[in-house]
């Protein structure tokens, strides 16, 4: 496990968490996938609208995993097949009444922390992937207009990252970092 270093004392769960790309074979419990699901919805939300919606196979489920995989883009492909679980993410754009809301990708975002930190407690990693095909996995789910594709995540048991080849091993052997604290949080006013 990488724990990320800190300039600010913050939750170990928040330390722990991280995005391998290196996935064991052991298969993730039905009921820990969705003692994930309960995290993400207990995530806030504006006007409790809670928009976020997961469409989620296990690799077992072999034919909607591989749909799900079909979905990456290629360079995503050769690892993120190797997660126990592979998941859609998606956001209901709109309210009932129609009115669009502005505020689904960001409460989907929080959903999405609940979750990963969730998966991070019970020992299991996600690994977010923005690469993918939102067309094709709109028509290879028939998902209505109203549910934006956003992010798939890629969840499992860490691996032994020499299962990786290059340029992902370097990667997952790369030293964690961030930006420091004064690069993203500015009081009262941003820099000229």
């Amino acid at each position: 496990m990488k724990t990320a270093p800190t300039t600010y004392p913050v939750h170990d769960l928040i330390r722990s968490r991280w995005s391998p790309r290196s996935f064991a074979p052991t298969p993730v419990a039905p009921e820990a996938v969705s003692q994930l699901f309960e995290a993400a919805s207990w995530a806030a939300s504006a006007m409790n609208e809670q928009p976020w919606r997961y469409l989620y196979a296990h690799r077992t489920d072999t034919e909607a995993f591989q749909k799900l995989v079909d979905c990456l883009m290629p360079g995503n492909q050769p690892w993120a097949r190797n997660a126990a679980v592979l998941v859609l993410a998606l956001a209901k754009t709109h309210y009932d009444n129609g009115t669009p809301n502005g505020a689904a990708l960001h409460d989907l975002g929080l959903a999405n922390g609940n979750l990963i930190l969730e998966a991070t407690a019970l020992g299991l990693h996600g690994h977010f992937i923005g690469g993918f095909d939102r067309a094709k996995a709109q028509a290879a789910f028939d998902l209505p207009a109203s549910l934006q594709p956003v992010v798939m995540i890629a969840l499992g048991y860490q691996g032994e990252a020499e299962q990786l080849e290059e340029p992902f091993l370097s990667r997952e052997k790369a030293a964690r970092q961030r930006k420091p604290v004064a690069e993203i949080a500015f009081h009262e006013q941003l820099p000229a």
